[in-house]
């Protein structure tokens, strides 16, 4: 209750008397009535106020197309972007590319590699990259700026390739080979290129024949043509290159399918590209398929004489593996023509070599090899050492298959060389030649250069009892099988 009210309150009538009115009047006006606060705002601030509160309403009013952005998909933004801007190819080029992407990811169906992706209108890189490069191309042909058509395409697939995107770079591949035929001022280098990449694209998806048509055409733009990439490489070398490749591949298939001429003929081909391309290491190569090739027809004698180029080559080039397979390939080649003695000196050089490289599996086919052929020579004792060495390193390496065919060999080899002391004893017909026979049969040691003593006579009495022993376990064996045999008759009866 206010000061005022209560005075009021204690006079009569309701009003105070003047002594209390000028009382009043005395005290202090903060604590009787409280000052406002609130001023009226001049002319100038209410124009500024209204300023700042419109600047805020636009600010956050949002635009059609702003709202159209967060609504729509990025897909759909990219090509109303592509329309606006008046890009109406780019549009309809990437349009079709993603309706055929989408119509490959449904033929292949579900589990196949391309529905474990995500589609392209969910990959936002991609499509940046694709609205870039399109409508740059776009505007590049407007221009008749073909180059930069070209230029863009290829980025567009060499950014495809890296991201392992192979439809999609393929398209644009194709598609810079199309452009090159606008192109007139670069004398046909463009075309050569684009046929290169496209070549190359065939051959990773394995379709041989197409690539072979690229290449060729790549080969015959750059001949005698000054032509370099960027890391200063010949056009001219690289299409002898992609050929004797595309060739070697295409003679492997022959040869699966048993056509062994064409694979000839075609192999022969890839060696005289890989001449024309001046990497002798390449043409090495290349003779060593065309001597495997006729070997397996059956000419040796045209094999040894491209090994021999091989050689040449290998042994210029300071070579050892080259060394070594023209080595092998020789030393076979030679025992097929009948050359045994060239063979075998070519096979001791493949030894070496391959101890040179410390590489096992050569070493254990050199090996083996000598031992094979020593062997037919009767010359047991080298066999067996070949052999054994063989065996040896055959052991370390893991191969189970390889090591089976080692123990033949060496099983061989090792019957062969006992196989004189046996006749040997055979021949004589004495009782101690048969019994040493018999010992050896037991104990498989090889004892036949050993005189005879009492340690060979104590052995002939434990086999003696052996003997004895096992005709006593061969008598009760009868015995129990008769017992068993008539308690069966009885029993049916």
């Amino acid at each position: 209750m206010s000061i005022l009210s209560a005075i009021t309150g204690q006079c009569p009538g309701g009003l105070p008397s003047l002594p209390l009115q000028q009382a009043i009047c005395a005290s202090a006006p903060s604590s009787q009535f409280p000052k406002p606060t609130y001023r009226i705002p001049t002319r100038q601030e209410r124009i500024a106020t209204a300023k700042r509160l419109k600047k805020q309403n636009e600010q956050s009013r949002l635009s059609k197309y702003e709202v159209n952005v967060y609504r729509n998909s990025y897909k759909h933004n990219i090509c109303l972007d592509m329309l606006r801007e008046g890009y109406h190819r780019s549009f309809s080029e990437l349009s079709a590319l993603i309706h055929k992407l989408n119509a490959f990811r449904e033929a292949e169906g579900p589990g196949s590699d391309i529905w474990q992706q995500k589609t392209l209108e969910e990959q936002h890189e991609k499509l940046d990259k694709l609205q870039c490069f399109l409508t740059r191309a776009e505007a590049a042909q407007r221009a008749g700026l073909y180059e930069e058509v070209y230029n863009s395409q290829l980025s567009l697939a060499c950014y495809f390739k890296g991201t392992e995107d192979k439809l999609l770079s393929d398209y644009f591949f194709e598609t810079c080979l199309k452009t090159t035929a606008m192109i007139s001022s670069d004398e046909r280098q463009k075309e050569a290129e684009a046929n290169a990449n496209l070549g190359l694209a065939y051959e990773e998806k394995g379709q041989l024949n197409k690539a072979v048509e690229h290449y060729e055409a790549f080969y015959q733009l750059s001949v005698e043509k000054p032509w370099q990439d960027e890391d200063g490489c010949s056009h001219y070398a690289q299409a002898c290159e992609n050929l004797w490749r595309i060739y070697t591949l295409l003679a492997d298939k022959m040869l699966e399918c048993d056509k062994r001429r064409e694979a000839i003929k075609t192999l022969i081909k890839a060696f005289e590209i890989a001449k024309e391309g001046g990497d002798r290491k390449m043409e090495g190569l290349a003779a060593y398929r065309v001597a495997l090739a006729y070997h397996a027809n059956g000419d040796p004698q045209t094999a040894i004489k491209y090994l021999q180029m091989y050689l040449k080559v290998s042994e210029l080039l300071n070579d050892d593996f080259g060394l070594s397979k023209a080595y092998e390939a020789m030393s076979k080649a030679l025992v097929s023509v009948g050359n045994i003695n060239e063979a075998i000196r070519y096979l001791e050089m493949f030894v070496e070599v391959a101890k040179r490289l410390s590489e096992k599996r050569s070493l254990v086919d050199a090996c083996k090899s000598l031992g094979v052929i020593y062997n037919t020579l009767g010359r047991y004792d080298l066999a067996c050492e070949y052999i054994s060495q063989a065996y040896d390193i055959a052991i370390t390496l893991s191969d189970l298959p390889l090591l089976e065919i080692v123990q033949v060999h060496f099983g061989i080899a090792k019957a062969h060389s006992m196989m004189t002391a046996v006749c040997r004893n055979i021949e004589a017909g004495k009782r101690v030649n048969l019994d040493r026979l018999v010992i050896w049969k037991n104990n498989r040691i090889d004892m036949f250069n050993e005189p005879i003593t009492d340690a060979f006579n104590d052995k002939k009495s434990n086999l003696n009892v052996l003997l004895s022993n096992h005709n006593m376990h061969q008598f009760c064996s009868r015995i129990v099988t008769s017992f068993q045999r008539n308690l069966l008759f009885i029993l049916n009866c």
